[in-house]
């Protein structure tokens, strides 16, 4: 099962077990170091001027756990840096305090996934920092929801240390997802389990340019349950709870950090963005389901909310089964894009019900951030479809595990309901994309699709670049001589924002 002992920390081995998240394209990278003027099929458009930043979970020695999941990985941050036409990349670990001391240690001494219990040393930050990395104030953070993040220099990927906002940080957690206001430059943010482990306390704050903490609220949640990405509008804060459930109890007898609970709701806290106290939280539910990452949302003239993500009504996280240790075949697990529209200060706490917009398995939505809290036309994410000639025979054998593999890049027009797909090849699998616009007065959606694919003939990464307007073709491939893991989410920084943070 997983979860269980290998080894002990004294026995440790120096060989990856051979499971499917250590296995393949899964095998740990652990590179560090710089390539310069990576090869490049194609153009990149000379408009392009700014850094790709991502970060994977990346574990520089061999677990003791048994079957250890791949989220329990070393936080291993990517830049690729791309000016006139070329790309130079970068790789470096966040020097969390659990990867300095297995370093000085030379071998694993964390233990299960978000249980301090089962730890070979007593660690005072657990984090691996490796779910998210995120520009704000002239600094990368490199965030992961069980901590305050890390602090990184955005040019060396040198690690600063623990970011906790010159001491305003209130919550011992930080969301791996803030959000940043494309208006007033604000970064809003919260933390889960904001008072420890099994706590069902929320805690939502804001944090001005300046970095100055501007709102503060804590709230309490129907259950301690896994909220791992959230919506923000000009006047809502969205809090949607995935009902992986963690219990204390369980923690302390060596169990798991998260259980999957069926007879939980989908429960949605909303909570007035500005001036709110904690009684003013509601939490509306719908049936049972996994929300996953969110693509927008917005206000009506009405005054209702349009909310947009993906959700299924199965268990993501199979690795986490349910208290009978039930969990679907990934094979089955399929997200649907979908709509919900609510008004806010309704009395009734049941959800409508939603609308689809897209049935095609998707995930990773992105949108143009420029009209992020706003309505959106456009969202770009991943997908499978497995008509699109993905040979899966000759590619399974590499694959290796633990992700969700999709085989195309989807943008949907959510006006007309028109669905482009880019198809990279038949052995190829996407990553997360990012966004780009051609200029900052570009229409809406108008721009570049970025994302990290996975080449499995040559067991290589490649930085594919597709225009919006033709998703026929890439318009540039750019070639690593390395393999770069799946990685969990990045984010495109444009030069002249980078330019604007360090001269304030």
């Amino acid at each position: 099962m997983a979860g269980h002992f290998r080894t002990s920390p004294e026995q440790a081995s120096q060989l990856f077990p051979a499971y499917p998240q250590f296995s393949g394209f899964m095998k740990p990278c652990r590179f560090e170091g710089e390539i310069q003027n990576l090869e490049v099929q194609g153009t990149i458009p000379p408009e392009i001027d700014g850094t790709f930043y991502r970060v994977m979970p990346d574990p520089q020695f061999v677990p003791f756990i048994e079957n250890d999941p791949w989220f329990n990985g070393d936080g291993n941050v990517s830049s690729f840096r791309i000016k006139d036409g070329r790309c130079c990349f970068k790789q470096r670990f966040v020097r969390t305090e659990k990867f300095v001391r297995e370093r000085a240690a030379q071998k694993a001494l964390l233990g299960k996934y978000r249980n301090k219990y089962t730890d070979a040393v007593s660690f005072k930050i657990r984090t691996t920092a490796n779910t998210n990395v995120v520009y704000f104030n002239g600094r990368l953070l490199a965030c992961k929801e069980d901590a305050p993040p890390y602090a990184l220099d955005p040019e060396t990927l040198d690690t600063i240390g623990l970011e906790d906002f010159d001491g305003q940080l209130p919550s011992l957690t930080f969301t791996a997802h803030p959000k940043l206001d494309a208006k007033t430059k604000e970064l809003v943010c919260f933390g889960y389990e904001a008072k420890g482990d099994g706590t069902r306390d929320v805690c939502y704050y804001c944090i001005s340019p300046d970095g100055k903490f501007t709102e503060t609220v804590w709230l309490v949640a129907p259950v301690a349950g896994m909220i791992h990405d959230f919506a923000v509008t000009d006047n809502w804060i969205l809090f949607p709870i995935i009902p992986q459930i963690c219990d204390i109890d369980r923690l302390k007898q060596g169990g798991e950090h998260w259980q999957w609970d069926s007879s939980v709701p989908f429960y949605l806290g909303v909570l007035p963005r500005r001036g709110a106290r904690g009684e003013d939280v509601k939490w509306f539910k719908a049936p049972n389901a996994f929300p996953g990452h969110t693509v927008n949302a917005y206000e009506e003239e009405s005054g209702k909310i349009v909310f947009d993500l993906p959700l299924t009504d199965k268990n993501v996280f199979f690795w986490w089964p349910d208290a009978d240790g039930n969990a679907p075949n990934p094979e089955s697990i399929k997200a649907k894009l979908v709509r919900y529209t609510f008004d806010p200060c309704s009395s009734d706490l049941d959800l409508p019900p939603f609308t689809v917009l897209s049935t095609e398995d998707c995930e990773f939505p992105r949108i143009d951030d420029r009209f992020s809290m706003k309505p959106h036309s456009h969202s770009f994410f991943d997908l499978m479809d497995p008509k699109l000639g993905t040979d899966f025979p000759a590619i399974a054998p590499v694959m290796g595990g633990g992700h969700a593999p999709y085989n195309a890049l989807g943008a949907l027009n959510h006006q007309t309901l028109e669905l482009q797909k880019y198809f990279p090849g038949p052995t190829h699998l996407v990553q997360e994309p990012v966004f780009i616009p051609k200029a900052k007065d570009a229409p809406e959606g108008d721009g570049w699709l970025m994302a990290l694919v996975n080449n499995y003939a040559t067991m290589s990464s490649e930085l594919h670049i597709v225009d919006t307007t033709d998703f026929s073709r890439a318009q540039a491939i750019i070639l690593l001589p390395i393999r770069l893991r799946a990685g969990l989410h990045g984010n495109w920084i444009d030069s002249e924002d980078m330019k604007v943070a360090n001269e304030s």
